[in-house]
């Protein structure tokens, strides 16, 4: 199985022996080993490479991904988005398709979810499920079929820490779940780390329609959007659960993968 198919293989071990200069002196050493491990995560391209000018490169990236001025020096604002509730996928800038732009081949997607969360009756979770995959699957020609037993396209897990994928969940807060991109084995798998208050946009908490929607974005082979209104925006953004719905970014980016839904395609 080749995990580059998550599309997360910079996450490094360890720390590297110099800091990043911060601005104005307004940033404390916690954060500055914060935002290390931030960049190692999301940004840091080469996993064999120690050096602390790679990172500087980094964080340039992310302030260009950003919309920030590219200082190279950690900022407050940088360190308030990296203490933002967000994807565990790395970021690129605009909409992306994932390394080789991995993507299904048949028309008909299967999907199965393994395990629920408690904070949601188990038909609302199938309900917001079939709502996140309905909303990509009315821009392009993909059919999503539920199967209630044995292997699926796209399995669904609720999970918490080490859940046996390399890429532990943290905690409340931080990494809310990630996504594979499609391909054999793990490919196409979305995890919801199960240490998050999961909602149904009614209650003070992760929305699990937002959430569930951005990481079937992965699962379908996009990367992350730099656009903020975007669903692949990489940081859990909240909003009116009625005005929640893909945006002209999201749109793009998956017709490019699979072309554009006509009459034709429609069950």
């Amino acid at each position: 199985m080749q995990l580059t198919l998550f599309w997360i293989a910079c996450l490094l071990p360890g720390h590297l022996a110099l800091p990043l200069f911060p601005e104005a002196g307004d940033v404390s050493t916690l954060q500055w080993e914060q935002a290390q491990n931030y960049l190692r995560k999301f940004y840091l391209r080469d996993s064999k490479t120690k050096e602390a000018n790679s990172l500087v490169v980094s964080l340039k990236e992310m302030q260009k991904f950003f919309g920030l001025p590219v200082t190279g020096e950690i900022s407050p604002r940088i360190v308030e988005i990296m203490q933002k509730p967000r994807c565990g996928v790395p970021d690129v800038a605009k909409y992306s398709l994932m390394p080789n732009s991995p993507k299904w081949h048949s028309r008909n997607v299967t999907y199965r979810i393994v395990s629920y969360t408690t904070d949601l009756p188990k038909p609302v979770v199938d309900r917001i499920v079939e709502k996140a995959l309905r909303m990509w699957s009315e821009h392009i020609p993909l059919n999503f079929i539920r199967v209630r037993w044995g292997t699926a396209d796209i399995m669904i897990d609720f999970a918490r820490g080490d859940h046996g994928d390399s890429f532990p969940f943290d905690g409340p807060g931080n990494t809310l779940g990630h996504a594979f991109a499609p391909g054999p084995g793990l490919g196409g798998d979305a995890h919801f780390d199960n240490d998050e208050y999961w909602t149904d946009g009614t209650d003070t908490g992760v929305n699990f329609l937002r959430a569930a929607t951005h990481e079937f974005g992965h699962s379908l082979g996009l990367g992350h959007s730099s656009v903020p209104s975007a669903v692949m925006y990489p940081t859990y953004e909240k909003g009116n659960p009625q005005d929640f719905r893909l945006t002209e970014d999201d749109i793009e980016g998956i017709q490019k993968l699979y072309g554009k839904r006509n009459d034709f395609w429609k069950i």
